[in-house]
């Protein structure tokens, strides 16, 4: 299964996090605390997020590598509408050999 990996800087970690799974919760199959979050993503591609007190790490995992792609696109897109102030965060994404 593709999967990939990014440590996005900042001190508002905890705060995307649950601001994101509270947004997506309305849609998705959700469950988070105040420092790891998973959701059921569409087409069975999950994303888990972890805060750090200077980062957010997520990992995507999908059935294939174009869902990886669309997903990657999908969470990055989300957490910078929630960290506007400090948008755009920067993912770099490491895809799992």
């Amino acid at each position: 299964m593709p999967s990939t990996t990014a440590r996005v800087p900042t001190a508002n970690a905890s705060r995307y996090l649950q601001q994101l799974c509270k947004h997506w919760a309305h849609k998705l199959e959700v469950s988070f605390t105040s420092e790891h979050g998973e959701v059921k993503l569409p087409d069975g591609a999950l994303a888990t997020m972890d805060a750090a007190p200077e980062a957010l790490d997520v990992r995507i995992e999908a059935g294939d590598a174009e869902v990886l792609e669309r997903m990657k696109d999908v969470v990055a897109r989300h957490l910078d509408r929630f960290a506007f102030r400090e948008a755009p965060l920067p993912f770099d994404w490491r895809d799992a050999a």
